[in-house]
């Protein structure tokens, strides 16, 4: 059994080691399958797939075909969602690598560059599955562990067409797309025995090593991503850690420890280009280049100082600096769109501005445990609802100084001014603090 297993995790990781892609046909009842697979998640229609075997077309008839994703299933989010597709029991075709199912990420719908969705802020076009495969190889590029992708160009052929869609239903839909590796040959390639469910996951610092989190959250910093959650400690609030402990990041786990995994980045800012949400948390005013794309790296890479010590931090930081040469050549080398290539250039320059130099990285931040807010050097306090700024919480270099008192820009990257609470204060413009409770030594 672990024999055939090993063999299993094996093939299935050779199909993702060509990065060529791949053409595919898929006709399946699809207005049926959107239909009922909505709201219920054991909905399945069966199918037909065929693709170029050595020239010749190959097909397989029969072949299981389901939604999955989780909020991509909402029609408010991507008219055509992610797919799965199982093959027929005892069918591997070798193109596939021994694969029994393919996981697609699909181009979600006919949207413009510019028209991400109002709720989570999804790019629902074909741009966005091709830009999330060049992630997946950036993260393995720079030695994250992540799923492996492959970039699939697929015609989709519906056997129940409506009358008047658009696009026309009545002939094939060629779409780029991405086939996504399964989460369990990930966990095994990986190392681990099995992988740990939300439920069952405790928190980083009980599970993973230090090098492995600190690697894990400068990734996802570098991909201006949000739509992930990982309980740092025990009493840790930050976003969604208290109540997802483990979101959009497997756990492989095996008898030496358990290794944080990264998946699903289509919410990602380098792969959308702008979060819908920014203004109610963050300031563009606040990075150099005004951006709100770097404005939301510097805010994940400034996390990382309440979280790890300077050693594990500055390890950290070295990683990923020797490889940003390889990081910059696999962008110049990717099939991106031109606005994805200009996308994706801004995040890893913003990424390594932040990182690279000491004087960048160690920023002003508060180190004093009740540090308050002020709206003027009058000590007007500024939200005092929600009480002190958070030690490690960034701010910008003085604007004007009154006395003991500093006028700055603050950065809040721990979230604590963020929805529900609302503190326009902080996001719109500067406020005054004590100056003795900022400083660059931090941790």
């Amino acid at each position: 059994m672990i024999a055939r297993l090993a063999a299993a995790a094996l093939a299935a990781s050779s199909f993702f080691s060509s990065y060529d892609a791949i053409s595919l046909q898929l006709k399946a009842p699809f207005n049926e399958l959107f239909d009922h697979a909505r709201t219920d998640a054991t909905y399945a229609v069966t199918g037909t797939l065929s693709y170029d075997a050595g020239g010749q077309r190959a097909t397989v008839d029969g072949v299981r075909i389901t939604l999955r994703g989780n909020t991509s299933r909402r029609d408010t989010e991507c008219a055509f969602p992610k797919l799965k597709v199982q093959f027929p029991e005892r069918t591997r075709p070798e193109i596939f690598g021994g694969l029994s199912s393919l996981r697609i990420g699909t181009h979600c719908g006919e949207a413009p560059d510019d028209g991400v969705t109002v709720k989570f802020g999804r790019l629902p076009n074909e741009h966005s599955p091709v830009r999330e495969v060049f992630v997946y190889r950036l993260l393995e590029t720079l030695g994250v562990p992540s799923l492996k992708a492959r970039q699939a160009a697929i015609t989709y052929v519906y056997s129940d067409p409506k009358p008047g869609q658009t696009p026309p239903q009545d002939r094939p839909l060629v779409r780029q797309a991405m086939i996504v590796e399964e989460t369990d040959a990930a966990i095994k390639r990986f190392g681990g025995e099995h992988g740990i469910d939300e439920k069952a996951f405790s928190n980083a610092r009980a599970k993973f090593t230090v090098a492995d989190t600190a690697r894990l959250v400068f990734a996802e910093a570098l991909i201006g991503n949000f739509d992930w959650c990982v309980k740092m400690t025990p009493d840790d609030t930050y976003r969604c850690d208290a109540r997802h402990p483990l979101w959009n990041v497997a756990a492989a786990a095996s008898s030496s420890g358990a290794r944080p995994i990264m998946h699903d980045f289509d919410v990602a800012g380098i792969i959308t280009g702008r979060h819908p949400w920014f203004t109610d948390v963050f300031n563009a005013a606040f990075a150099p280049s005004k951006s709100a794309d770097e404005t939301e790296v510097i805010a994940q890479v400034q996390r990382t100082r309440t979280l790890f010590g300077r050693p594990e931090l500055d390890a950290a930081r070295a990683g990923f600096v020797k490889r940003k040469a390889d990081a910059y050549r696999l962008l110049e080398a990717a099939s991106l769109d031109a606005a994805g290539r200009k996308i994706a250039r801004q995040y890893l320059d913003a990424f390594y501005r932040a990182i690279e130099s000491d004087d960048a990285f160690y920023r002003p931040v508060v180190t004093a445990t009740d540090a308050r807010l002020y709206a003027s050097e009058n000590r007007d306090a500024v939200c005092a609802a929600r009480g002190p700024a958070p030690p490690g919480t960034p701010v910008s270099e003085p604007l004007q100084t009154r006395g003991t008192l500093m006028q700055v820009l603050v950065l809040d990257a721990l979230w604590h001014w963020a929805p529900p609470a609302k503190c326009p204060a902080v996001h719109e413009g500067p406020v005054w603090i004590e100056t003795s409770a900022v400083s660059r030594n931090f941790p």
